[in-house]
């Protein structure tokens, strides 16, 4: 079986250097970009399966390269960044991102990380397709399907959209806090409970564009709850 294999984008390249080789201890294989434009052209050439990226790039801004990087392509990203400020770490996940990690950092945790994110976009079960209201959630081939009157169109989620989704669709009209959504999605990372509110926000989005208005109702004090309703 072919290993994972992880984009390690860092300019600094003794840090990128000691990250690869964790990976490798680890069994994934690994391909570095010191500069954003060599990250587009690996995630176009050889479709990585998960991205590790640094914010601070000498060419292109780390969010920048993310937003250009989720134009096309759903792979789960993980941040790697010197700054440990909620607001970056809100508009990380806000453009995509699966995770943040802050530099300084034990590189063991940083193979923690890989492996979570790449166990919850792959490892959600076997032949399953689950079904809600005109959407459709195929598990084992990570794909999204909203149908309506027009036809039926692939939802471009990233990795922590499409289990949020999973969870919602699983379980239709239940109310989920913010904190069980934050453990069922993302449980390695430190994340606040409310950037759960910023993959929320992108996912109604997602939906809204592709014909499917007014899912995922917030419960004031609690949590969302995933059916249409308009009801305040």
């Amino acid at each position: 079986m072919i290993s994972s294999l992880v984009l390690v984008v860092e300019d600094d390249q003794e840090i990128a250097s000691l990250i690869e080789k964790y990976l490798a201890r680890a069994g994934y294989r690994t391909v570095k970009a010191s500069t954003g434009l060599t990250a587009l052209t690996h995630v176009q050439r050889l479709q990585p399966d998960l991205i590790l990226l640094d914010i601070g790039l000498p060419d292109i801004d780390g969010f920048d390269l993310l937003a250009r990087v989720r134009a096309n392509s759903s792979v789960p990203v993980i941040f790697l960044s010197a700054m440990d400020d909620s607001t970056d770490k809100l508009l990380g996940l806000k453009l995509g991102a699966d995770d943040y990690v802050t530099k300084p950092f034990n590189p063991q945790e940083v193979v923690a990380r890989v492996g979570a994110v790449l166990k919850r976009t792959r490892g959600v079960g076997a032949h399953e397709v689950v079904r809600h209201d005109g959407v459709e959630v195929q598990l084992e081939s990570h794909i999204a399907i909203a149908s309506t009157d027009k036809g039926r169109v692939e939802l471009p989620l990233t990795a922590t959209e499409f289990r949020l989704l999973v969870c919602f669709v699983r379980s239709p009209f239940k109310t989920f806090e913010r904190a069980s959504l934050l453990d069922a999605c993302m449980p390695e990372s430190d994340a606040l409970d409310r950037t759960v509110d910023t993959h929320i926000a992108n996912l109604r989005r997602k939906l809204a564009s592709c014909g499917l208005d007014g899912f995922i109702v917030a419960v004031r004090g609690i949590g969302y709850r995933f059916a249409r309703s308009t009801v305040v």
